[in-house]
């Protein structure tokens, strides 16, 4: 379980497992495909690589 800001319904929820479509390890980072309770597809790229590049860009 992970915490997500929807940009469509524009509110903070919690996604579960059920809710994934699909993890994959990009250059990017962690790449996690999930559907948001509002019914959106939405991705969200996490883990070190991920955190080196906000770090860098902040």
């Amino acid at each position: 379980m992970f915490d997500n800001n929807c940009q469509v319904c524009a509110t903070r929820v919690l996604i579960f497992e059920s809710q994934v479509s699909s993890v994959a390890n990009t250059p990017a980072g962690i790449e996690v495909r999930f559907t948001c309770w509002c019914g959106t597809e939405q991705t969200q790229v996490t883990g070190r690589v991920a955190r080196r590049r906000e770090a860098v860009a902040a």
